[in-house]
């Protein structure tokens, strides 16, 4: 049951920030100002759903870590706070900072260098998940071999 609240707490968020990425990449490409308010506007409505599901894929890949440290675990287990120190340290701040400038119709130099910053950051905490996500399913690719036989 543990196995399964981790994998979904921790597609939830991936899903989540994939989410924040695309739209913000797609409105800034392609639309107006007024899409790219709106995305940057409900972003921080999704924290509802991004930060309880991050609290969540942490703690229950503590728990199913318990104390081992070594290999895919290892790998999995340095780049988890690298995800939430970014996600802390400059995506939340960004999102704000962006959603504020973009409500007073501001898109001026620092809201384009925070939105830079902002889509980087981003990229690397999915590509950060998508490995510790590839490196979950090495370590259980076991269990799913023995429950096909």
């Amino acid at each position: 049951m543990l196995s399964t609240v981790h994998k979904a707490a921790a597609a939830l968020a991936t899903v989540t920030i994939a989410t924040f990425w695309i739209s913000t990449l797609i409105s800034e490409v392609f639309l107006d100002h007024a899409a790219i308010t709106a995305v940057k506007t409900t972003i921080p409505y999704g924290f509802f759903i991004l930060i309880p599901a991050m609290a969540v894929a942490g703690a229950t890949g503590f728990k199913l870590a318990k104390a081992r440290k070594g290999g895919v675990l290892g790998k999995k287990s340095k780049r988890t706070p690298i995800v939430a120190a970014n996600g802390i340290l400059i995506l939340i701040p960004a999102a704000l900072f962006l959603a504020t400038k973009a409500q007073a119709g501001s898109f001026d130099t620092p809201f384009y260098v925070v939105q830079i910053l902002e889509l980087i950051a981003g990229a690397l905490n999915l590509t950060l998940l998508g490995l510790n996500i590839r490196d979950g399913r090495k370590l259980t690719a076991g269990k799913r071999r023995r429950a096909k036989a």
